[in-house]
């Protein structure tokens, strides 16, 4: 069995610490009002809502064998990832999917637990942005974002 690089012990510290951040957040919105806005800060606010679809809401799972399967997608999902992250040697990489390793384990706990996803972060006052979503909706893309901009970068010769 080979050793886990320091990358990837990143990758799953990062991982843990989106979990842990994400279902704190949640669990404190869940006592606010379902679609009641409250004003944060500028155009940020706190609007809880249900989630059922995928991100954004869509794909709407209303059926118990759809939330078990995206429970189950997510988790193999996580753990392929965390089977990558595992010998990664490029920091950006390990970050990235740290970032959608927690994401997915996070919107899994929601969907295991209360058959939806707890969305709540309402920047709609933007004028351009019309979703509600979450901190493991944000690390999934922030990490997608991440490897996709290391793919992109050259490798260095050996």
């Amino acid at each position: 069995m080979s050793r886990i690089s320091r990358s990837g012990w990143s990758a799953y510290a990062l991982a843990a610490l989106v979990i842990v951040a994400d279902q704190a957040t949640k669990s404190l919105v869940l006592g606010l009002p379902e679609f009641a806005s409250h004003p944060v800060v500028g155009p940020l606010q706190f609007t809880r809502i249900w989630n059922v679809g995928v991100s954004f809401g869509l794909l709407q799972a209303g059926q118990d064998l759809v939330r078990w399967g995206l429970v189950a997608f997510s988790v193999a999902v996580a753990v392929l990832l965390g089977f990558w992250a595992r010998n990664q040697q490029r920091l950006l990489a390990a970050i990235g999917l740290g970032l959608v390793m927690g994401g997915a384990i996070g919107n899994a706990i929601d969907r295991a637990r209360f058959g939806a996803v707890v969305d709540f972060i309402d920047v709609q006052r933007l004028g351009f942005f019309p979703w509600i979503f979450n901190l493991a909706d944000s690390g999934i893309t922030v990490g997608v974002i991440l490897l996709l901009l290391d793919s992109l970068r050259r490798e260095r010769p050996a």
